[in-house]
């Protein structure tokens, strides 16, 4: 099992200790002995305190849970892994009965005095919107009264968005992701209203009111998703960022309806060169001081700066769970009504030992072949229902991402340690001019 994986950056040589994910400058001695599997004197202390185990998390109190409160869309993706919301059944809205207990139930087992996330998914929430709207009042005035900070999130393709609910996005804290692949020419191959016409009209006017919202919501944030058939990455990420939004970023295409829209593994190098392009062109953002928001390389090097170390890829069915449309509670929103994913249901409470079966099973020590991958407690093992669904097609990709943020880091922490201390205030003019 890899405990030291070796890289080098423009800045020099490095190491990093695999579990706890520490990056240590070394000399080409060093370098050398990592590359066979010694360490120097003073690496030996460190790898000796293992921060993982195989011990699998214990499961205790929900603190994000998302509601499926459409579970249908009024768009025909050709790479929707969710059948446009159904999951391979037919189309359903939850009632506001079901939006209301769940959300109810989520709240109680809050502490108080806790942070808590409460979502919307679907299909397209805002087919929805009674309910969204309801139950956010609902969620809200529920949380405040036991002094829980809950904020909300909500996943759109931004088709159908009118001024009320605007309003609500800005009037509670609402993180908003919006769906778009990139400019018209790319989102329009793909991504199309149910009967073929084009979307892009639609959904660039739906970001146009969020943006220009009196009372914005607090965060807006865009997602391309990329299959082997999209253009060049560096075009749809500027065509995004062009739109002013706060982060905007892609999400491969690993499970689709339609092989073509899936990436196989002849496609993942063309994938990695568009991907590190983007990655380069926000680096050099960053060195002059230039808010460029690709969120993909930004969430990577804010883990690397913390030292991120997990043996999950996120929190489903640990402190994140999904509510389908008929009240059955599933351990991520990928997978509603997948009986590998369900945890329970709101009448019956949480599974306990679902839980523990499925985060025993899941944990990245033991699956193959991430036992040994020096990338294992970086990206955890990968997506739960990717994973599941295709097996594992795209490590030598992530590894070669992972070591693209690793060698970038080391050069930005060198150069502008500024940015890691307080990014918000990097980008500030006044700020700037005090430190020149």
């Amino acid at each position: 099992m890899s405990t030291l994986h070796p890289f080098r950056s423009p800045q020099g040589a490095h190491v990093l200790l695999v579990d706890g994910s520490r990056i240590y400058d070394v000399d080409e001695k060093g370098f050398e002995q990592a590359l066979t599997g010694s360490v120097s004197i003073g690496l030996r202390q460190a790898t000796q305190n293992n921060c993982i185990d195989e011990a699998p998390y214990q499961p205790g109190g929900l603190r994000a849970l998302s509601l499926n409160i459409t579970q249908g869309c009024n768009m025909s993706c050709s790479y929707c892994y969710a059948d446009e919301g159904r999951f391979g059944a037919h189309s359903r809205l939850m009632s506001v009965e079901t939006a209301r207990k769940a959300a109810e139930r989520f709240i109680a087992q809050v502490p108080p005095g806790q942070d808590a996330m409460l979502g919307y998914m679907g299909g397209e929430p805002f087919l929805n919107s009674r309910v969204l709207h309801e139950v956010t009042h609902f969620a809200a005035e529920s949380a405040a009264q036991k002094n829980i900070a809950l904020r909300f999130s909500v996943t759109t393709n931004g088709t159908l968005l009118r001024d009320e609910d605007v309003a609500l996005l800005g009037d509670y804290p609402f993180s908003v992701a919006v769906s778009l692949d990139g400019g018209r020419a790319t989102n329009d191959l793909q991504r199309r209203m149910r009967g073929g016409h084009s979307a892009y009209d639609r959904i660039i006017a739906g970001i146009g009111k969020l943006m220009s919202a009196p009372r914005r919501p607090r965060h807006i944030s865009l997602r391309a998703t990329v299959t082997p058939r999209s253009g060049d990455l560096v075009q749809m990420l500027e065509d995004m960022v062009a739109l002013g939004v706060d982060e905007a970023g892609f999400a491969p295409a690993l499970v689709s309806p339609d092989p073509k829209d899936s990436f196989q593994a002849a496609d993942f190098e063309k994938l990695l060169t568009g991907l590190i392009a983007c990655g380069e062109r926000a680096r050099e953002a960053l060195l002059s001081r230039r808010r460029y928001p690709f969120s993909n390389f930004e969430t990577a090097l804010g883990e690397i700066h913390r030292g991120s170390h997990r043996p999950y890829p996120c929190g489903a069915a640990a402190g994140y769970a999904s509510v389908s449309a008929e009240e059955g509670l599933f351990g991520c929103h990928r997978a509603i009504d997948d009986p590998a994913f369900a945890i329970g249901s709101l009448d019956e409470g949480t599974d306990r030992d679902a839980q523990r079966t499925f985060l025993t099973e899941r944990h990245v020590l033991r699956q193959e072949p991430y036992r040994t991958c020096w990338a294992r407690f970086l990206c955890g093992g990968g997506c739960h229902q990717e994973v599941l669904a295709r097996g594992r097609v795209g490590c030598d990709y992530i590894r070669g991402w992972l070591e693209f943020c690793l060698s970038s880091y080391a050069v930005l922490s060198n150069r502008i340690p500024a940015y890691f201390d307080a990014p918000e205030s990097y980008f500030d003019t006044e700020t700037l001019e005090q430190n020149q």
